[in-house]
């Protein structure tokens, strides 16, 4: 018998954040992706009449976090965070780290630590539901900011996620997504596909929209972070076509940082 797949919402929350909510509806469980402020994840619960069970939690950033405590007053949902955010976000009922796996009902995520953004990062990547929350790491047309760490460091975060079938859905943390793209055009000018996708997400800003999720496939396609081992990268970033992936990573992110 094939499972039915997992009901996603996503939302704006704060300025540019995204919440979203994955439930499974063989069980009736449902995660939380973070909890950036309480009233927009209590409004749509409200609105689906869902139940929330779980919170998963990404890293400890204050935009990702402080609202909590709030929702889990009101749905007494269970919280699982990083192993290494544990003074950050007390209280969990369960801290996770690389290898551990996650259930929501009878849905089932690996952990990944993806550090670079912030030394506590994780990623949560639901297999058999071809999704992956990818928080602050990997945003559509973009890449989280280096804060904690080496630049090489992020782009092995990065790098893992080229390994995951094209039509995974990444969902991201932020809606960074036009001015991601304004950079990803200096970067990659050339890139057709790119076009397409920078017009498609102006088309959904006007009404409101947001283009997340977006899919590994699309994000190989046209993502300048993902995209590292391409010449044309290269040359953008002042280096020689063949430059080490992490080298060119390091100058594009560099130039990002100033863009």
């Amino acid at each position: 018998m094939t499972r039915a797949a997992p009901e996603i919402r996503t939302f704006l929350c704060r300025s540019d954040n995204i919440g979203v909510l994955i439930r499974d509806p063989a069980s009736g469980a449902c995660a939380a992706i973070d909890v950036p402020e309480a009233g927009p994840v209590l409004a749509v619960l409200d609105a689906e009449g869902w139940q929330l069970t779980d919170i998963l939690v990404t890293h400890r950033h204050a935009d990702h976090i402080e609202g909590i405590p709030e929702v889990v007053e009101r749905t007494g949902a269970r919280v699982t965070a990083p192993e290494k955010a544990r003074s950050a976000v007390p209280g969990a009922a369960r801290y996770v780290g690389e290898g551990d796996t996650v259930t929501v009902g009878g849905l089932s995520g690996q952990v990944w630590e993806t550090p670079g953004h912030c030394a506590d990062h994780v990623t949560y990547y639901f297999a058999d539901a071809g999704v992956v929350f990818a928080g602050d790491t990997l945003f559509t047309l973009g890449c989280g900011r280096v804060m904690e760490a080496e630049p090489a460091t992020l782009w092995r975060s990065l790098a893992r996620f080229l390994d995951l079938p094209d039509a995974t859905a990444v969902y991201s943390g932020h809606d960074y997504v036009l001015s991601n793209g304004r950079f990803a055009l200096a970067a990659d000018p050339d890139n057709a596909d790119l076009k397409e996708r920078v017009a498609e997400a102006g088309r959904l800003a006007e009404t409101g929209g947001f283009l997340i999720p977006s899919t590994i496939g699309e994000e190989k396609a046209t993502n300048p972070f993902l995209r590292v081992g391409e010449p044309v990268l290269a040359r953008s970033a002042g280096l020689e076509p063949g430059s080490d992936p992490s080298a060119v990573f390091t100058a594009l992110r560099a130039w990002k940082n100033r863009f």
